[in-house]
């Protein structure tokens, strides 16, 4: 894959002009719209919902990237596919051994199935699923909040996934993205990339997309 995925995260736009900013980022050249949900229980704290994320789908042209920040992520697969979601990434540590079940439960509603990992996760944990999955998203700040500093340990993750993972294999990087993170982790194999303030708080939206290239 030679083109970097760019998926700016919608945790980081005006939700009093969501339809305003989503279609700000599209025209701008963004590849998938990124939608943190978060429950309160997981992360330390609560963003959206399935509702929203219908509503979403009915004003964005770009695939729904949706993060399940939340405990016992089998339960919202189906609402969220759904609702619209093109790709479903859940967390590691909220599923454990009922990793694999709720890989087949996305890809049973013919969707793109992720699975993420904090932090403190060491890769080769996963390695077993990713057979069974087209995209590890690892985090680079702990989830929760947007506007966190990068942490480049977390980094040193993607060559190890990279070198045990399909080709077809999507890793994708969340946390702390900006035009100098963004190369050290395509150096070290990401091909997609998920940033919120960096793109939106940009003068120009589209040169910060390019950027992040």
């Amino acid at each position: 894959m030679s083109k970097v995925i760019i998926s700016p995260s919608i945790l980081s736009a005006d939700f009093a002009n969501l339809e305003r900013d989503i279609k700000k980022v599209e025209k701008a050249g963004a590849d998938w719209l990124h939608i943190d949900v978060m429950d309160g229980h997981f992360v330390p704290n609560i963003t959206i919902g399935v509702p929203v994320t219908a509503s979403i789908k009915q004003v964005s042209s770009i695939p729904l990237d949706v993060h399940l920040m939340i405990e016992n992520p089998e339960k919202y697969i189906e609402p969220f596919a759904k609702a619209g979601a093109d790709i479903i990434t859940f967390h590691y540590e909220a599923a454990k051994e009922n990793t694999s079940d709720i890989i087949k439960l996305i890809h049973s509603f013919k969707i793109k199935a992720g699975l993420s990992i904090k932090p403190k996760t060491s890769p080769e944990e996963i390695l077993k699923y990713l057979p069974e999955l087209d995209m590890v998203l690892i985090m680079t700040v702990e989830p929760g909040f947007g506007g966190q500093k990068f942490m480049p340990e977390c980094a040193e993750k993607i060559p190890v996934i990279k070198k045990h993972a399909p080709g077809s294999m999507i890793i994708q990087v969340d946390g702390g993205i900006n035009a100098e993170t963004a190369r050290v982790c395509t150096q070290y194999g990401a091909n997609s990339l998920v940033a919120g303030n960096y793109i939106y708080k940009s003068e120009n939206i589209e040169n910060a997309i390019l950027s992040l290239r």
